[in-house]
Order: C-alpha cells, then sequence, then structure tokens
C-alpha cells in the first residue's frame, strides 16, 4: 500500500522537460506548450521542450539521477502520459498539460489544462506516489478492458487518419453495434497459483482499473483506489447489445454491482484470455488499442510520482511533508 505522502520538492531541482505529442486529442495545442515552457523560464527554470520520446527519457534520467529534474511534463491526453510513464524511471516526477480527448488522469487529479496554473503547481506544489498497473509489460495509468468498448477503440485506431474527436468514436461505434460477437473470456485470478475453478471466471465484459475514471464519467468501479495495492475488476457474464445497454443503466444508476451477472473483485494479479483460442478479442489501455488476448495484467505499487494540487492530495489522505530546505 502507498505511503499516502505529500512531497515537496528540492529547490535545486529547475530543469523541466515538456514531453510534447503533436498528435494528441483534437488539436495539438503548441499554443499551451509554449505558454508552459515561456512561464516557466520567466520563473527562472530550465526548460526545454522535446517531441522525441526517446531524447525526453534519455534527459529525464540525466537530470533525475543529477538532482536536477523538477519534473518532465506530459502535454497531451491519457496516452501521451501513459508513453511518458512507461519510458522514464520510477520517480520521476511527471506532471500533465492535458490537450487529449478525454483527459482522464487529469481530471480524476483536479489538474487544469490552464498554462498558469500549471506552472504554479509545477512550481510551489508537490507529488504523491500513486500505483500503476502493468499488462504484459506496459504501464497503464486508469483501466483496462475488452468486450465491445475495446473492440470501438481497436476500430477508431485502425481508421484514424487525424486528431481524434468525441465524434470520431460515431463510425467504430456504429460498426461494432453491427458487427460484434460478444466472445466469452475467462478470467483467472491469480494466475501463478494452482489452477482450479473456484479461481476463475467467465464474462463477455471485463473491467480492470487502477483508479475510478471511465470515458464519459461512467462509474464502473468507483471504489477504485490507486494507493490501496490493487486492481479492481468488475466483469458482466451475458454478452449482446440489449444485455449492454442493461448494464449501463445499471452504472448510471449505481446499481449493477449488486445485479446478477456482475462480479466485483480485488487483486493484484488477473489474466484474460478468449474461451475460444481462435477468437480475436482485444483489448484496450487508458483508451488505446493493446492488441488481443490473452494479457496478464498486475499492480505496480507506488509506480507513479505525479505532481498534483495539494488540496487534491490532502482530499485524499496523503500526508504533506515540510518543504525540502524548510
Amino acid at each position: 500500500m502507498a505511503s499516502r505522502t505529500f512531497h515537496f520538492p528540492s529547490p535545486d531541482a529547475r530543469k523541466v522537460i515538456v514531453s510534447a505529442n503533436p498528435k494528441a486529442g483534437a488539436r495539438s495545442g503548441r499554443p499551451q506548450i509554449d505558454a508552459v515552457s515561456a512561464q516557466l523560464t520567466a520563473r527562472g527554470f530550465d526548460v526545454e521542450t522535446a517531441t522525441d520520446i526517446d531524447h525526453v527519457a534519455a534527459q529525464a534520467v540525466r537530470w533525475q539521477e543529477s538532482g536536477q529534474l523538477r519534473c518532465v511534463v506530459a502535454a497531451g491526453g491519457d496516452g501521451t502520459v501513459a508513453l511518458v510513464a512507461n519510458r522514464t524511471p520510477p520517480g520521476t516526477p511527471l506532471a500533465i498539460l492535458p490537450l487529449g480527448t478525454e483527459n482522464l488522469l487529469a481530471r480524476y487529479l483536479g489538474v487544469s489544462p490552464d498554462p498558469g496554473r500549471l506552472c504554479d503547481l509545477i512550481e510551489h506544489s508537490g507529488t504523491v506516489q500513486l500505483d500503476a498497473g502493468l499488462a504484459d509489460g506496459r504501464i497503464f495509468l486508469l483501466m483496462v478492458s475488452c468486450g465491445f468498448d475495446a473492440e470501438v477503440v481497436r476500430r477508431l485506431h485502425q481508421e484514424r487518419s487525424g486528431h481524434i474527436h468525441h465524434l470520431s468514436y460515431a463510425k467504430p461505434i456504429l460498426d461494432s453495434i453491427r458487427t460484434y460477437q460478444y466472445p466469452e473470456v475467462r478470467v483467472i485470478r491469480d494466475p501463478q497459483a494452482a489452477s482450479s475453478d473456484s479461481s476463475q471466471t467467465q464474462a463477455r465484459w471485463v473491467f480492470v482499473a487502477n483508479l475510478p475514471r471511465y470515458a464519459g464519467g461512467l462509474q464502473i468501479l468507483p471504489q477504485a483506489d490507486g494507493s490501496d495495492g490493487l486492481l479492481d475488476v468488475c466483469t458482466f457474464r451475458e454478452g449482446s447489445l440489449i444485455s449492454g445497454l442493461v448494464y449501463l443503466a445499471g452504472i448510471l444508476f449505481g446499481q449493477h454491482a449488486s445485479w446478477e451477472g456482475c462480479e466485483m473483485q480485488q487483486l493484484r494479479r488477473v489474466r484474460l484470455e478468449p474461451l475460444d483460442p481462435q477468437r480475436d478479442v482485444p483489448y484496450q489501455l487508458d483508451g488505446d488499442p493493446g492488441g488481443f488476448l490473452p494479457v496478464e495484467i498486475e499492480i505496480l505499487p507506488e509506480r507513479l510520482t505525479l505532481i498534483t494540487p495539494q488540496a487534491w492530495a490532502q482530499t485524499h489522505g496523503f500526508e504533506t511533508t515540510p518543504a525540502a530546505g524548510a
């Protein structure tokens, strides 16, 4: 379980690298990126902006090892933040400039897209450590799912030719409604343990959450806690458009957890695989395609170091340490 401590940075950490993703969300966000760079420079920070993730990763390691790194700013959506987290070592402070379509992590943390407010956080606020998930070696921040929604994500990115808008989902959703077959998925709890019927279940929709956020504000796993060292898993047994609409109604009214056909559990590790090994069942991570099942998922306690508003940290039970040099 995470230590739930809010840490202020060293006053000597004055270098910032902005990882810019020109394909993030519905626009490139270049004016916001330039504003962050200019304002931080005016406040005495040494700022570098880069689009090459290899360069970002190498520079972050160098500055972190020398004690000079204030943070890496991930400028984009949830996928951009996940990419930066995957490519930087544990303990790297990450800040978020939300420029994507959903920006679920930034919303959860109470981080504004306003450049001035982000600069205030970087200059005056501190960090918390949160868990991350790991899916076949790839870090995710929010959730993994397989089922109808993962098929929509697969189709969206397969046909993607530019920036993603909310309307970009319309055609993939309609195509999935017409053709998706809702294949069964075997959910294996703690796959490293001895196999038994009691350690497995079958479902047609599976959601594995690290944090309690999902697209559209849906509260599928509202109890998920990013500092408890556990994954929260929700499965739905029935597979059809009608059953999906019924489950959606249950989620909207907060009743789905008590319904027959819905199962909730907390795990440290889970494996998802197609019941029929000849079927291609897609899964998605944080709104990006993950590939096809099988996939093994585990929790990485305290893997993320994130700059957050101090008020958010206090509200979520993080104790404040004295500022460095105080």
